[in-house]
């Protein structure tokens, strides 16, 4: 990596393909991450939660330092650190640590119903980044989807006798990584799609470390090959090349109807939760995913029709 230079060359060829170059790049992204939540469920059982959510950001932090330092990136801007340590905190740190702490105890069907809100909560934070005005078809949308899901935790655990945490932890895993999304999609159009990931991957590396060892020696690893295989995936694919698509999607836009193609990860997710862990997917579960994607749908197509 070069350190002669503060400023980090903005790389315009990518963003001059056409829209339907950046939708083929946001579905492979998709298609990535609706692995993640199985995945996350399969390597609960043999990895503790935080060794899942640290651990696996190392592995990728290792593979973003090389692949930066074999390309001779130049060092981000002093107000790029600033917005990649939101990216960070987002996709880095709070998405990954609160599925992991979530799938622990809740099925991988349930958390990828709770997940399909992030469409809708990523257009909105996009708004809010960009201050753009949004009618009320588009908040009550996003409000109704908020709604859904939440009536979904408290139906399928059984009522409201008390908190329901694994629904409180997916919810902040949908904030954070909303706002991850939100300013990676926007930075990767200054920085490109995989240097934004690889250089928040490597702002978080030092925590993302730390509590890495600190999991290990609170509780020692247990993991079957399977397990390992699974975490193997979250850190390569989940945590870093599923994010080389997904960012270079959101980055050739438009950002508003390439975030359209999140509405199908819940229901590869379920899918995937059925073929490869073989999880119930019952009517309730059918209908709790239909009613939140439908909400999440409309109101990303209102963002859509007020940003055209």
């Amino acid at each position: 990596m070069k350190v002669n230079s503060s400023a980090t060359a903005i790389i315009p060829a990518p963003l001059s393909a056409g829209p339907s170059t950046g939708y083929g790049w946001g579905l492979l992204g998709v298609v990535a991450f609706s692995l993640t939540v199985p995945m996350t469920r399969l390597a609960v059982g043999g990895m503790s939660p935080l060794f899942i959510g640290a651990g696996r950001a190392v592995v990728a932090a290792v593979l973003a330092m090389l692949v930066l330092a074999a390309t001779g990136q130049r060092l981000p801007s002093r107000r790029q650190w600033l917005r990649l340590a939101v990216v960070a905190g987002g996709i880095v740190l709070g998405f990954p640590l609160l599925t992991s702490f979530a799938l622990h105890t809740a099925a991988a069907s349930h958390g990828a119903v709770m997940i399909a809100l992030l469409p809708a909560a990523t257009a909105a934070v996009v708004v809010i980044r960009t201050r753009a005005r949004q009618g009320t078809r588009f908040w009550a949308a996003t409000a109704a989807g908020a709604l859904a899901a939440a009536a979904f935790g408290l139906l399928q655990s059984g009522g409201i006798e008390g908190p329901q945490w694994a629904d409180l932890l997916l919810l902040g895993a949908v904030a954070s990584a909303a706002v991850g999304y939100a300013e990676g999609g926007l930075l990767a159009r200054e920085m490109g799609s995989w240097q934004t990931v690889s250089w928040a991957l490597v702002a978080a590396f030092p925590v993302m470390a730390g509590l890495t060892v600190l999991s290990v020696v609170a509780q020692p690893i247990d993991a079957d090959p399977g397990q390992w295989a699974a975490f193997g995936y979250l850190a390569v694919v989940s945590m870093f090349l599923g994010f080389f698509a997904w960012y270079r999607g959101l980055a050739l836009g438009p950002m508003a109807k390439v975030s359209q193609i999140q509405l199908v990860q819940p229901v590869l997710s379920i899918g995937w939760a059925a073929l490869l862990l073989g999880e119930p997917v019952g009517w309730l579960t059918v209908a709790g995913g239909l009613a939140v994607i439908l909400c999440a749908a409309l109101a990303v197509r209102a963002r859509v029709e007020a940003s055209g």
